[in-house]
């Protein structure tokens, strides 16, 4: 009998969703290239990759030194590095020894890539870049009708240009997929079309999140990197990017305290992670008492709110519990306890757990 809080995935639900996406992207016609960041594990990402996934997408140096040394060849940091110091070398060394792209969005950080993976003759390493548009999320990424002009300080440098790419996080709201996803080609087509207009070829047009992925334009994009999907979570339950039964990560938690409509469980920030959007309605879920929310959240303690009338679990009774953002989630555990048909099977190590750099 194990210890409350863990993680567990249910691995079945699991492969569904990898069985789903990688459908939905062959319906499409586009690559499909998974975010690594939300699984962090190396069992996931060889899965994603026998689901046809042409490749994956991290957001550090740090995940992809990970990925690499378990044999992923192909990788994306949809990020814009700024890569001086030891993460030059190690950035210049992964180019050695597999497939590199990574974002950029200005002159001066392309530069900055060409400086690091050419640090000396004998030492230089291929490295392609992708332009990073803003599409409305208005976090990194530049307009998209400037995009050329990343393209061309790239290969100026010596770089490779593989295309343009965004993140439409702006989906991440109540009713927000269609119109982020509706903006994410618009920007998307405008960046393509300054890069042909200067001669450049852009043969990967990249986007997508799982809010907005089954809204995108097949026309436009032609790689998806969705990174959620695989576990789903409260906040794309609420969203209705995902359904109750296509959720495949949760948090063991025993409920320690109970009183009249609440019930306090033993899995608090510390094992969910602490993230609240503004349209969600609590801090997380239960995935078998969907009315249910947790109310607020400490370090150790979760309070879940009932209904009036429910009847409250026991003491000591054992809950499956839905973390709002499970990125932030799996990145706090060092394994995830997998499990078929509700029998432990096994244990995926959180590899890249803590790999920020």
């Amino acid at each position: 009998m194990r210890e409350t809080p863990y993680l567990v995935v249910d691995e079945l639900v699991a492969e569904g969703n990898l069985a789903t996406m990688a459908a939905h992207a062959r319906a499409l016609g586009v690559a499909l290239r998974p975010h690594a960041k939300t699984h962090k594990t190396v069992e996931l990402a060889h899965r994603q990759l026998e689901h046809g996934a042409v490749g994956l997408t991290v957001a550090t140096v740090g995940e992809a030194e990970v990925l690499a040394d378990a044999g992923l060849d192909d990788l994306f940091i949809a990020y814009p590095l700024w890569a001086v110091g030891p993460r030059a070398d190690r950035l210049r060394a992964l180019a050695g020894r597999v497939r590199l792209r990574v974002g950029a969005d200005s002159v001066d950080g392309v530069r900055m890539l060409a400086r690091a993976v050419h640090a000396g003759r004998d030492s230089a390493a291929p490295l392609a870049i992708a332009v990073e548009v803003d599409s409305g999320h208005h976090r990194s990424g530049m307009p998209p009708e400037d995009a050329a002009e990343v393209a061309v300080a790239a290969l100026d440098a010596g770089l490779a240009v593989d295309g343009v790419f965004t993140f439409p996080g702006h989906s991440y709201g109540l009713e927000a997929a269609g119109p982020a996803a509706r903006d994410e080609a618009a920007a998307l087509e405008a960046a393509r079309d300054a890069l042909t207009a200067a001669g450049i070829p852009c043969p990967v047009v990249s986007g997508g999140s799982t809010p907005s992925v089954r809204s995108a334009d097949g026309s436009v994009l032609t790689e998806l990197r969705p990174g959620v999907y695989v576990f789903g979570d409260a906040q794309q339950w609420e969203l209705s990017a995902t359904t109750s039964e296509s959720i495949s990560l949760t948090a063991r938690a025993t409920v320690v305290s109970r009183r009249d409509g609440v019930a306090v469980l033993d899995a608090g920030s510390k094992i969910l992670g602490a993230d609240r959007a503004p349209y969600a309605t609590g801090y997380g879920r239960l995935l078998d008492h969907p009315e249910a929310r947790i109310s607020a959240l400490s370090e150790h303690h979760a309070t879940v709110a009932f209904p009036t009338g429910t009847t409250i679990p026991a003491l000591g009774a054992e809950l499956r519990v839905v973390p709002n953002h499970v990125c932030n989630a799996v990145n706090l555990v060092d394994e995830l306890i997998v499990e078929r048909d509700g029998i432990e099977v096994g244990a995926w190590s959180v590899t890249a757990r803590g790999r920020n750099t």
